[in-house]
């Protein structure tokens, strides 16, 4: 039986914020050619999340994304 403390830690909620890092593990992920999918289950944030960021990372162009969040 997990914690309600362990599940917050486990599960994204959705007012919380993705810290930089995470941002720039989920465009590190997708320039190396991993899937939405993968890169969801890899980090354990939801598709639409990724989606968003790499979203946002093409509109900006990837050198200047992980500096605008």
């Amino acid at each position: 039986m997990q914690t309600a403390s362990t599940n917050i830690c486990e599960r994204m909620d959705h007012s919380q914020e993705l810290s930089e890092f995470k941002h720039g593990t989920v465009i590190g992920c997708h320039l190396c050619n991993k899937s939405i999918c993968e890169i969801s289950l890899l980090l354990n944030i939801p598709r639409s999340t990724v989606s968003g960021i790499i979203t946002k990372c093409k509109q900006l162009g990837h050198s200047n994304s992980a500096t605008k969040w």
